[in-house]
């Protein structure tokens, strides 16, 4: 069901996370989101963080907005991106362990920054059956939808990474807790969904990811991960926008991988999986794939990144518009939506290179809607009439 994507043509929107604001001290930490905002302290800096997150993109022009996965606590290479839902759950115990990196033979060795992300996974254990337990993913979007008339998107990371992650001394195997993980993410997302949220985002199913990594757990393949995909989001699209998220990961806004990957062997399966849009890294990763997927995913809209994550040069406006034509090419500008490709709050990046990031995608995009013949988003950063010069330029 489009909501925040209907009836806009070429919208602007990024992936989610945005760099934490330097006085935003506070730590979440275990606490359920709704005791932590008891107090006062807390409550301001969160308020005051989202504001900020909003506020920047609604000055860059985006028509579709996030809270900046202000939730996160500030960890080593974003790891609260997998951390905060395994200490949230219900069925996991209170001490975190180290656990072992489980998604495929991606280690980095010691003197690489990544190592460091490798050592960051200290992580609750399950110790009994998974459930929703704090999660509270409906009282975050609401402290932002409030604070803004533009839809805000709400993201969460899906059951095989989080499987993946958490040490297990209850369930037989991965494939196990992974549906366990998966029905329970289901019963929040419902609540998320009823509350109004206009576009849930699933984040990092590892389909796309088999053909480099292998099967998830050396058992699931493209296809049971599809199955764990749309069984996490059942049901969802009668109610929201569904966007499924894909990427090659970028803790501490780093590559993962040495060699820049392609969708197109699993773009078949991507196709199936129970979504409105789903998302392609084309900035970072190259605007290589766009042919077939303009060939294969016929009927839901194609999110293109067209703002690198990985790296702090702003991107120029004009190479925005080239890499938007080039998608024009195979995929109709009503279903073409423009993206980050991943998130810019993994912890390497400034707030103002992130702001200028955005900036330059509304102008990009403008281009085009100009040359289309569509109206332009205005864009309150980019406007002479503030700029803090005497110059025309």
């Amino acid at each position: 069901m489009y909501k925040a994507s209907a009836g806009v043509m070429l919208p602007t929107s990024i992936i989610g996370s945005l760099p934490r604001p330097s006085w935003y001290n506070a730590v979440l930490g275990s606490r359920s989101f709704l005791e932590a905002m008891i107090n006062a302290r807390y409550r301001e800096q969160y308020e005051d963080a989202v504001s900020s997150h909003l506020r920047a993109q609604e000055t860059a022009g985006l028509d579709i907005c996030t809270d900046g996965d202000a939730h996160y606590d500030e960890e080593v290479g974003g790891m609260s991106w997998q951390s905060y839902p395994l200490t949230h759950m219900a069925g996991f115990s209170k001490e975190p362990v180290p656990a072992a990196y489980n998604v495929g033979a991606a280690g980095f060795p010691r003197g690489h920054i990544l190592h460091d992300y490798l050592e960051a996974r200290v992580f609750p254990k399950i110790v009994g059956p998974v459930g929703r337990g704090n999660l509270q993913y409906t009282a975050m979007w609401k402290v932002a939808q409030r604070l803004t008339e533009k839809p805000v998107k709400f993201g969460t990371i899906l059951p095989e990474l989080l499987a993946a992650a958490a040490p297990d001394d209850y369930y037989k195997d991965p494939v196990e807790r992974t549906w366990a993980l998966s029905e329970a993410l289901n019963a929040e997302l419902h609540d998320l969904a009823d509350a109004g949220c206009p576009v849930l985002q699933m984040e990092e199913p590892q389909i796309h990811m088999v053909p480099v990594r292998g099967k998830a757990f050396g058992k699931l393949d493209t296809g049971d991960l599809l199955k764990v995909f749309n069984n996490t989001v059942k049901g969802l699209r009668a109610k929201t926008e569904v966007w499924c998220h894909t990427c090659w990961g970028n803790p501490s806004q780093q590559r993962m991988f040495r060699d820049i990957q392609s969708y197109q062997p699993t773009l078949k399966a991507l196709d199936e999986v129970d979504a409105d849009a789903l998302t392609f890294e084309t900035c970072s990763s190259g605007t290589g794939d766009l042919k077939a997927i303009g060939e294969i995913i016929t009927d839901k809209k194609v999110v293109i990144g067209v703002i690198d994550h990985h790296t702090l040069q702003v991107e120029r406006p004009d190479q925005v518009a080239e890499i938007i034509r080039e998608a024009l090419k195979y995929i109709p500008p009503e279903r073409l939506v423009i993206s980050s490709d991943c998130g810019m709050g993994r912890e390497g990046m400034s707030r103002r290179h992130a702001v200028y990031k955005m900036v330059a995608m509304v102008l990009g995009t403008n281009i085009v809607r100009k040359e289309l013949g569509l109206p332009e988003a205005p864009c309150r950063a980019a406007d002479a009439r503030f700029s803090l010069t005497l110059t025309k330029a």
